[in-house]
Order: C-alpha cells, then sequence, then structure tokens
C-alpha cells in the first residue's frame, strides 16, 4: 500500500498499518532460529497487538470498565451545594443563609412538588451532603431505592425548571 501521504488519515488505516506489522513480524518470528530474536518479535508482536486491540476497541486492553459505566457520583446532575445546604440547615439557630426569600421559596415550591420519599432522599443527598448508603440506613430501605427517589426528584425538578415553573419576579 503505497500513499502520498506520509501521514495516515483516519484510525482504522492506522489500525490497518499494525496489522500489517503483526504479520510481518508472525512471519519473521517462524523464520528466526536465534532465541533472543524470537524473544524480541514475542514481545514486539504483544506490543502491536496491545496497540491494534485499543485501536479496535477504544479502550484500554485489560480494563474491566469503560468510560460510559461511570460511578453513580459522576453520573449526577450538578447543582449548587450551598443553595441546598443554606436551606435544609435554615432552622440551625446561628447559621447564615446564603438564600434571598426569593430564592428560598423556589426551593420550596419546587420541593413541594416532590412526594414525601422523593423530597427527604433529596434534601438528605444534596442538602446535608449524606452518602446513598447512608440514606438508605436512615430511612431503612436499599440503596437503590435511594438512587431512584433521587434521580426521579432531580428530574421533575429538571422538567420544571425547564418549563420556568418556578420563575418568580425577586
Amino acid at each position: 500500500m503505497v500513499q502520498s501521504n506520509p501521514w495516515l488519515i483516519s484510525i482504522s488505516e492506522l489500525e490497518q498499518s499494525y496489522r500489517g506489522t503483526y504479520h510481518s513480524l508472525k512471519k519473521a518470528k517462524e523464520r528466526s532460529e536465534d532465541v533472543r530474536t524470537i524473544q524480541m518479535i514475542t514481545q514486539m508482536i504483544s506490543d502491536v497487538d496491545f496497540a491494534i486491540e485499543w485501536m479496535h476497541t477504544g479502550r484500554r486492553p485489560g480494563n474491566k470498565r469503560g468510560i460510559e459505566r461511570r460511578s453513580a457520583y459522576q453520573r449526577e446532575k450538578l447543582m449548587d451545594p450551598i443553595r441546598m445546604q443554606a436551606y435544609a440547615q435554615q432552622n440551625h439557630a446561628g447559621s447564615p443563609s446564603n438564600l434571598t426569600d426569593g430564592q428560598r421559596n423556589q426551593l420550596e415550591m419546587a420541593l413541594s412538588r416532590l412526594s414525601e420519599r422523593e423530597r427527604e432522599c433529596y434534601v438528605m443527598a444534596h442538602g446535608h451532603c449524606h452518602s446513598m448508603s447512608d440514606i438508605a440506613a436512615m430511612l431503612n430501605i436499599r440503596k437503590s431505592s435511594v438512587q431512584t427517589f433521587v434521580e426521579r426528584a432531580q428530574n421533575k425538578i429538571s422538567k420544571d425548571l425547564q418549563m420556568n415553573l418556578f420563575l418568580l419576579v425577586e
């Protein structure tokens, strides 16, 4: 395969080039009689095979988890934790509130649209910063149930925000 451009254009071309190298190394190994040369070629074959697998799958060979299988904490939607903490801890005497009355009303309206269990789990997770396991232990339910309640609450709040349901004039 003769190319006018010395650089490869796509990953598939690079993979094909490595496959050609792989086959050349296999033939060289079969022809070789020196033990050291065979060992060196075997290592080269292993390295080329590693690179081919990485290019073919898009993942580092040997890894059990791909990037699409992130932990729950990486999948959660981001929001300002200071605002949620200020709301959740409003009844602690002496703690300064970072929320205006309008923002507090918006939060109350958003949380009022949730079921009691969704609200409990959501406030504990985002307001008090408890882990899903801790919330499950406190409420005597499974961790997967807590995750479901928090996800449902987040989805409801996100949907309501997209519809501008909580816009108030401050």
